[in-house]
């Protein structure tokens, strides 16, 4: 009897000890925080700013690198996904992503829409043209042309305000700037640091750039309504300039430490 109690003693000890250990363990992963996950999207044909690499499915580029640093300061995982331009804002307003990181130009008319981070970025407008094209030297000579642009962006908001015009919005810069190689349209109007990338990249074998930068525009990350994401982004961009990080991006992808 004795020898029977000494083995049942035994064994609720041990499984005593099992319990108390398996509920140790599952109490430790219980409080292991939640890893915070940033959803970005982005519109990439917009290089040196988004694109894919060549030959893959990885998205690249000047935006890209920086919300990243951004978005891990912050405390973040951040998430890159692919989504079409004119769909960012409406899929900020109903949740489905955190960040649109794609070039964004802060206007008065987005803002009604989604808040901005502060500016990370001045570009501005240029006249892309056939590199033979003799005619068409500034906006000016665009009058009752032919013109291309990306949909959505400052850049179809200028050709439409070229009088006469008739323009053509495409979903991509791509395909704005194939169809002036395929003599579809006279012009094309796009941002300077994308048009200057495009040519660096092959594009002046048919095109060429004509006439000034128009209108400064500024580029802001764009969350959703006033969300308070957007303090965050600010207070941990603000860290990645101060680091000297935001330079080394910069130098990167535009050759140059930015002013």
């Amino acid at each position: 009897m004795k020898k029977y109690l000494v083995c049942a003693l035994a064994a609720l000890t041990m499984t005593s000890m099992m319990v108390v250990g398996c509920g140790g363990g599952d109490k430790k992963a219980a409080d292991k925080p939640a890893e915070k996950v940033l959803r970005v999207a982005t519109e990439p044909s917009f290089a040196p700013f988004e694109f894919q690499k060549k030959g893959t499915n990885e998205i690249t580029g000047f935006d890209i690198d920086l919300i990243k640093a951004v978005g891990t300061k912050a405390g973040y995982k951040v998430q890159i996904m692919n989504m079409g331009f004119d769909a960012l804002i409406p899929a900020l307003g109903t949740g489905n992503i955190d960040v649109a990181a794609s070039g964004m130009t802060i206007t008065d008319e987005r803002k009604k829409a989604v808040s901005f981070t502060d500016p990370y970025y001045t570009s501005g407008l240029i006249v892309l043209v056939d590199k033979n094209n003799t005619t068409i030297k500034s906006i000016k000579d665009l009058e009752g042309k032919r013109i291309a642009c990306q949909i959505g962006t400052t850049g179809e908001k200028k050709s439409r305000s070229v009088k006469g015009a008739k323009v053509t919005a495409f979903n991509t810069n791509v395909e704005a700037t194939m169809e002036l190689k395929n003599k579809g349209v006279d012009a094309v109007i796009n941002d300077a640091p994308v048009v200057g990338y495009f040519l660096a990249q092959g594009g002046n074998e048919y095109a060429k750039t004509v006439g000034e930068v128009m209108e400064a525009e500024q580029y802001g990350f764009a969350v959703k309504k006033d969300s308070k994401l957007v303090g965050e982004l600010n207070k941990a961009m603000a860290e990645v300039k101060k680091s000297g990080d935001y330079d080394k991006i910069y130098k990167t992808w535009f050759g140059e430490v930015k002013k």
